[in-house]
């Protein structure tokens, strides 16, 4: 990878940074934070399992630290960014299959390690395992179709091939 693509793809990642956090109050009410996972999803489009993984880690903690938000910000991101960026991937580029990353990773995964961590960490009584599911299900529903009607408009005309090719991140024809 060239220099000045590191230096774009460090660019990209603080914008994105920066917009998730700007955006993450729109929308949002404890456990659905639809904007959080459109970021997720464009970040592991266009970069990589890893650096969706980095991104939404340093959201999570920016919004946790200075927005007084629970660390549901964290379970509720790093897992379905991860998993998108995987998906993304294994399929060759199918960008349904990093919105299904996103729903499977956030909406099940990161919604049931929530629960010890509200309930033993935080001191939240009254949750079950399931509690989160719901909700956070229905903001990456929600976040996931709106990343995958802006990503599918991108590949339409294939700006998001050369989006990824300038990034330095794997593409697919």
């Amino acid at each position: 990878m060239e220099n000045h693509q590191k230096i774009l793809r460090m660019v990209f990642m603080a914008m994105m940074i920066g917009l998730g956090v700007v955006i993450s109050p729109i929308l949002r009410v404890e456990g659905m934070c639809p904007m959080a996972h459109l970021i997720n999803i464009v970040c592991a489009v266009m970069l990589g399992p890893v650096e969706a993984f980095t991104c939404a880690l340093i959201i999570g903690i920016i919004r946790m630290m200075f927005m007084g938000i629970p660390p549901l910000a964290l379970t509720g991101a790093i897992f379905g960014a991860t998993l998108s960026g995987v998906l993304y991937r294994i399929s060759k580029g199918k960008i349904i299959a990093g919105v299904i990353g996103e729903i499977i990773g956030t909406g099940i995964i990161g919604a049931i390690v929530s629960y010890p961590v509200m309930a033993l960490l935080m001191g939240r009584t009254g949750l079950t395992w399931l509690f989160y599911v719901p909700s956070f299900i229905m903001g990456t529903l929600i976040g996931g179709t709106i990343a995958f009607i802006f990503l599918t408009a991108l590949n339409r005309n294939n700006t998001l091939t050369e989006i990824q090719k300038k990034l330095g991140a794997k593409y697919y024809d």
